[in-house]
């Protein structure tokens, strides 16, 4: 599809512009066994708010193989290859679209997401994200800029090694299955709130369907994000406690990640009632529409794989990407 080029930005009582010329490029080295996922190029220009950026469309990934996905490692580049700050990165989901969230029926399969932490999910050995060919991988992204720098064309790049299941030997090796555990402040609903200022808190709960164990946890925040805190309520205890690292002006660096794998991972059981805990200190001083998310995100494993399969979608004819056939 051919777009053409506008020079200005077309922001009058309009809700998120569709950004034009964005494209999904993936690229398989199958000797390194990783593929890269980029997305771009997007304009950011300097100051520019979430909701006066036209935004990139959803874009798809059909998977090209059967296996495992093993890690995921984003970064944003220009158009030569060289860093761009994270923080223009207000927030990337991946969703597959032929699965059900776990822990969120309603939603499907939130697979990876980054913000600007752009925490680097690395491999846990012996598990994996099982994929199957022809699945289909939706990518929302959403940028902004409140830099004093605008940068032209930017790339978000994630590579993602993987593991097919047939080929050589080390490559057929059967990985444990881990389900991306999502656990967020809105609940099962829409992760985004508006953000008030001031020091602010905001919990929510989910309920663990499976018993199982969580490998580890990081974090998802946005700009002025303090913490996240998840309990498991049932068992009155904290799973882990993150405290996000922001610059002087408050805009987030990055959130840890707690890994369990030593202990073989923090047990839940069936009917586990998970509270999760997000804190803000905005010093704006005004309300920032849409301006925060809470999340723990972490790899669940379940004790029976077999229940999972209730999970399975069947692939849904490929729906109309957002925006594509209008012309902002």
């Amino acid at each position: 599809m051919q777009h053409m080029r506008h020079g200005s930005f077309m922001q009058e009582g309009m809700h998120h512009a569709v950004a034009k010329g964005v494209t999904l490029d993936a690229k398989v080295d199958a000797a390194a066994h990783t593929v890269t996922l980029r997305v771009g190029p997007m304009n950011l220009p300097a100051q520019t708010s979430h909701m006066k950026m036209p935004q990139p469309p959803d874009l798809v990934w059909e998977v090209p193989m059967d296996g495992w996905l093993l890690a995921y490692h984003p970064r944003l580049v220009d158009a030569s290859g060289n860093a761009v700050p994270g923080v223009v990165l207000h927030h990337v989901a991946f969703w597959n679209e032929n699965r059900a969230d776990f822990l969120c029926p309603n939603k499907e399969e939130h697979i990876f997401g980054a913000g600007s932490e752009m925490t680097d999910w690395a491999e846990i050995p012996g598990y994996g994200y099982r994929v199957h060919k022809g699945e289909k991988i939706r990518i929302e992204t959403m940028v902004h800029n409140p830099m004093e720098t605008s940068y032209d064309k930017a790339f978000l790049e994630v590579v993602i090694p993987f593991r097919e299941t047939s080929g050589d030997a080390s490559a057929a090796a059967p990985r444990k299955d881990v389900y991306p555990a999502w656990m967020d402040v809105a609940s099962c609903g829409n992760s985004g709130y508006d953000l008030p200022a001031g020091k602010s808190e905001k919990t929510g709960t989910v309920t663990v369907k499976y018993d199982g164990v969580l490998l580890g946890v990081g974090g998802h925040l946005h700009d002025y994000g303090k913490q996240i805190v998840l309990e498991d309520m049932s068992r009155k205890e904290t799973v882990a406690t993150l405290d996000a690292k922001t610059d002087a002006e408050g805009h987030l660096e990055s959130v840890p990640v707690k890994l369990f794998v030593e202990e073989g991972g923090y047990k839940f059981v069936q009917g586990d009632v998970l509270k999760i805990s997000a804190m803000y200190d905005n010093s704006t001083g005004k309300l920032l529409r849409d301006g925060a998310m809470g999340i723990a995100v972490g790899y669940f494993v379940p004790a029976d794989d077999a229940k999972m399969a209730a999970l399975w979608r069947n692939p849904k004819p490929r729906h109309d990407m957002a925006g594509m056939s209008h012309d902002h």
